[in-house]
Order: structure tokens, then sequence, then C-alpha cells
């Protein structure tokens, strides 16, 4: 684990905005970032789209049940403001976001384009800028702690200039560049993409930038197919239709081994996404819910050998069962002695100020799954 000590503003002009992201967590939270307005309800159009857009909230509800968990421990995301999100995007990207079409697009779901954009905005869009500012204070935390987890993020076929694929906001990207910019003695990163898609988002953003090691496994035949996005992959490893469990975790312990043996960097940003489950509707992968499981093991025991700090975010997951598998991913690794108790030091002394400090939202906003 590092000392953070937040670079010089001067260093880097676009590090010169203030931001909220980077306010200090009491040592009472653990590094588990999540809010409910993660959650997208409006009329039941999100229904509309394969995504289980309440499975942030219920992974939450599951942790909550096994008393791992509770709302005066956990960290209160923020939403990414706009000049949080310009340290990525380009403006007329952003402009782009205030067009309902535009959002229909990315988001897949046809029918926003006949509702007025400050719906969109305030239904769809908020959502997913809490869920990236989620991702870009779990990355500070990941070094503060050795390993944070953002309950929502990894929106990974979102770059600077276009979104796609569910994906508006590059959180992945955001949460690296703020690292970059902003805390001495992280300049080196490596994504560990096991989402079911490639991850052409963080791949375009990082094509000529050779601190960041990308690793990346996917099936081969489903989208995006972004052959240009591939040549920033360090690491490719393509799957075929169907890969199932032996296959698979030998392939993740290889090259993520691999990988970090390769380079070593000063963060990973995992991307744990579980449309690699049988029967996921987009991932068609047939990998089982312990087999997620144990890949997300695998992947923290390597960073943990290592004392590397591990920022995970939970991607892609178009069944309703992905919200258990998470939780309970989450509890092994905790059971695994990879996450948790060195942060709860002086737990007994939790009050309704830590809890109000954790939840960095609205003072005293509860979560509870939606």
């Amino acid at each position: 684990m590092k000392n953070m000590s937040h670079k010089d503003d001067s260093e880097g002009k676009r590090s010169s905005h203030h931001t909220e992201l980077y306010a200090s967590v009491p040592r009472t939270c653990l590094p588990i970032v999540y809010h409910p307005d993660y959650n997208i309800t409006f009329m039941g159009l999100e229904k509309l789209h394969p995504f289980d857009a309440g499975k942030w909230g219920k992974v939450i509800c599951f942790l909550k049940e096994e008393h791992f968990i509770n709302d005066g421990n956990i960290v209160g995301a923020l939403e990414a403001t706009e000049e949080d999100l310009l340290v990525v995007h380009t403006k007329h990207y952003l402009n782009r976001l205030k067009w309902s079409l535009v959002v229909a697009t990315i988001t897949e779901i046809p029918p926003l384009l006949f509702l007025p954009n400050f719906l969109v905005q305030r239904k769809v869009l908020k959502p997913l800028r809490t869920q990236t500012g989620g991702t870009i204070m779990a990355g500070k935390l990941a070094v503060e702690r050795g390993w944070a987890v953002n309950v929502g993020g990894g929106f990974h076929h979102c770059s600077s200039d276009r979104g796609g694929g569910f994906c508006a906001y590059a959180d992945i990207t955001l949460a690296i560049k703020f690292l970059f910019e902003r805390v001495e003695g992280i300049s080196r990163a490596t994504i560990i993409d096991l989402d079911a898609h490639q991850g052409n988002g963080h791949e375009r953003d990082f094509m000529d930038d050779r601190r960041v090691f990308i690793m990346d496994m996917y099936n081969r035949y489903i989208y995006p197919g972004d052959g240009y996005a591939k040549r920033a992959i360090k690491r490719k490893v393509e799957l075929d239709w169907g890969t199932e469990d032996s296959e698979y975790l030998q392939k993740v312990e290889l090259h993520s081994e691999g990988a970090l043996n390769e380079v070593r960097p000063d963060i990973i940003v995992y991307n744990a996404g579980t449309d690699i489950l049988d029967g996921d509707p987009l991932g068609g992968l047939s990998i089982s819910p312990q087999g997620i499981v144990k890949r997300d093991e695998i992947v923290f025991r390597a960073a943990r050998r290592r004392g590397i700090p591990i920022l995970m975010v939970t991607s892609g997951g178009y069944q309703k069962k992905t919200a258990r598998i998470i939780a309970d991913s989450i509890l092994n690794l905790h059971q695994q002695g990879l996450i948790g108790a060195e942060a709860l030091e002086g737990e007994g002394s939790s009050s309704l100020v830590t809890s109000m400090m954790c939840s960095s939202g609205p003072a005293g906003s509860t979560f509870t799954a939606v």
C-alpha cells in the first residue's frame, strides 16, 4: 500500500480543477463504493435492454444480508461533474449527450429518443455519471487501502469521443488519468479486462500511452469487434463460443500472471464483467457461477502476491442472477483474506457521524436496493 501524496496541481494543466471525488474517506469505511442513484428505474423503459439496471442495489442488499457491510461502512459515490468528465472527454462529445437520440443509440434503448433530454439526463445519464464518479473515487481508495470495489462502473466501450454498448462515460480511462495526474508514485497501470466483450473504449483512449498495459480476454465473435482498438491490447486472449470453466480459468491464471510479470504496474484496474456466465444473452460463453467466483479470486491473489493495489469494477452481466454472483465473489474474496479487515480498524467506534461521513451523498442517505 502506498502513502497518498497529491501532486501539485500546477504539474498538469488538466489536474488543476477542483474535484470532490478525491475527498478523504474515514478509515472506518470499507473501500466499497456505491450509491442508490446507480440504479436506473424509469417507467419500465430500462427493461427494454437486457441489462438488469437495478443489479447494483441488489449486490449491496445481498452483502448487507451477509453482514459484510452496512450503511455506515461503505463509501457513498458522488456524481462526476462536467469538469471531472472533461479530464478525458471532449466538450463536443459531452454536448452530443444533450440529444436524446444519441443517448438512445449509446444505451440501446430506442424509446429514449422520444423523451425530453432533461428526463434522459436525470433518469439515465445521472446514474451513469454517479457510477463514473464511483470508479474515480475507488481508484484513489485502492491506492490508499490496497484494494477497492466500485459496485458499478466498468463502461469499457466508451472512449473520449464516442460511447456505445450501454457505456456513456469512460470511467476506466478517467480513474487512471486522475491517478496519473493527482497521486504521487502512480505512473503505470495495468487493465485486466475479463468482461465477455472487447474493451474497445479504454483501448482507443490508451492506444499510444506506454504507461498503460492492457490485457483483454473476450469472445472473439461478438460486439464490438473493433479491429483498430485491438492494436492497443498488449496481451490479447480471444475466446471461442461456449468456452467452459476449466479452459477459461487456466487462461485467466496464465495470462494475468503473465501480464503482471511482464510489467509491474502501480495500480491494476480489473474489469470483472459477469456476462461470461453460462446463458448470458450477449456474452456467448459458458462459465459457471463458481467459475466467476474463482476467476475473481485468481486476479486478486495475483495482485496481493505482488503487493499491487487493485480496483475492481463490475461491468456487464445480463441475467437476473448476476447480482448474487457478484456478492458471492466479494464475500469469497473476504473469506480468502484478499480484501477486508485491515480497513475496519476501530469498527466498534462507528457512529452516526462516521456513517454520514462514509455516505458522502446527502446526509443520512440510506443504501437500499431499488
